[in-house]
């Protein structure tokens, strides 16, 4: 039987259409699956601190808080600008160093008392400017300890001059402040008094 030529373009189309929809499966089906988008970056929490009521005490906290900004990856301290409210205060005082346990958030409230009685007694300035921040941070004294670990405080002696945070206070100020600032509890308002 003879094929008109509407037959046999209606067969063509229909032949062209098959083979059209097997390669869209067959590409779809060994198409390499679209790569899964970049895990989104740990919010890094800012922490402002006022040291204006902190005479003699500037180069300490600069140093100590670059000791931190430099050693930990999620939180970082900055200077709060003159007029703004920050989060730590710190103070210069006659009596022995201490600080608020920490972690303090973003909007809450901690203070570091610098006390001149351990500059007296031959304690390094920075390691204690370094120490009290560490409490804001969250994290406790370590007494007795190394002067290797800087939470050890007065406890490792007045010749010693480390102010900056080992690993393991790295990694628990990094723990602590790992998930943005929604993760942090609320601080228990103690305050650690770094005495002999």
């Amino acid at each position: 039987m003879p094929t008109s030529p509407q037959t046999l373009s209606f067969w063509t189309k229909t032949a062209t259409a098959a083979a059209v929809l097997t390669l869209a499966a067959a590409t779809a089906a060994t198409a390499a699956p679209a790569p899964a988008p970049p895990a989104a970056p740990s919010a890094v929490v800012t922490l402002r601190y006022d040291d204006s009521r902190a005479a003699g005490w500037e180069s300490a906290i600069a140093a100590g808080v670059a000791n931190w900004n430099a050693t930990v990856r999620n939180v970082r301290l900055v200077e709060a600008a003159p007029g703004t409210r920050a989060e730590i205060q710190i103070v210069a005082t006659t009596g022995w160093p201490q600080a608020t346990l920490g972690p303090v958030r973003p909007g809450g409230s901690a203070r570091v008392e610098l006390g001149s009685q351990a500059v007296t007694q031959g304690h390094d300035k920075t390691r204690i400017a370094a120490h009290e921040l560490g409490h804001s941070l969250g994290l406790p004294d370590t007494k007795p300890g190394p002067c290797t670990q800087l939470m050890s405080g007065s406890s490792a002696g007045i010749t010693c001059k480390n102010a900056v945070p080992n690993t393991t206070e790295r990694s628990r100020v990094d723990s602590l402040y790992a998930n943005g600032a929604a993760a942090l509890t609320p601080m228990t308002g103690r305050v650690l008094v770094d005495a002999p």
